[in-house]
């Protein structure tokens, strides 16, 4: 006779791995590179959730790990405690390393979906979807997008089936810290 344990191992394993992929009908870039993908990147848009509710100023920060992978570390300013909020996680690639699509920890062994589904040639802003169609930000090496890229980005997140109606513009209006 099995234990609960036992038989709930495999669900919670197909469950984990359901977290990382990337929405059916979407698209990771290809010819990624991590090097100039480092560094420090704004929040301009999201959808809600409820891990960056109410957050301000968000940022994200990745950089290599000694041990391999990266590093994120996510930044954000709750003004109902009047204090900055940090989350540490650590992301690896979901296949070749060429290929925009990682996985990302901030919980232990649980894993989401990280996947770049559209990037300037210069790195200087992306589009990020997580495992569903909840999950969406727009992100850029500066605070402020000019307005025709952020409408660029809005329409494409459109037609990919995102509720662009739903996206939360993030203020950045704080002095990096």
């Amino acid at each position: 006779m099995f234990s609960l344990p036992v038989l709930l191992t495999p669900l919670l394993a197909l469950l984990l791995a359901g977290c990382t992929g990337i929405p059916a009908g979407l698209d990771a870039v290809e010819n990624f590179q991590l090097t100039p993908y480092l560094g420090k990147w704004y929040e301009i848009a999201r959808l809600d959730h409820s891990f960056e509710r109410d957050l301000t100023d968000v940022s994200a920060v990745y950089a290599l790990r000694s041990e391999g992978g990266v590093s994120v570390v996510n930044r954000g300013y709750d003004s109902g405690k009047d204090s900055w909020q940090e989350a540490h996680g650590k992301a690896g690639f979901l296949g070749l390393p060429t290929r925009g699509s990682l996985k990302v920890s901030f919980f232990g062994p649980f894993y989401g979906g990280y996947h770049i589904i559209a990037l300037d040639v210069d790195y200087r802003w992306s589009l990020v979807a997580g495992p569903n169609r909840d999950y969406l930000w727009i992100l850029a090496r500066e605070r402020h997008l000019p307005e025709d890229v952020q409408t660029q980005l809005v329409e494409k997140a459109r037609q990919l089936g995102f509720d662009t109606g739903k996206l939360i513009w993030v203020s950045q209006n704080r002095p990096d810290a």
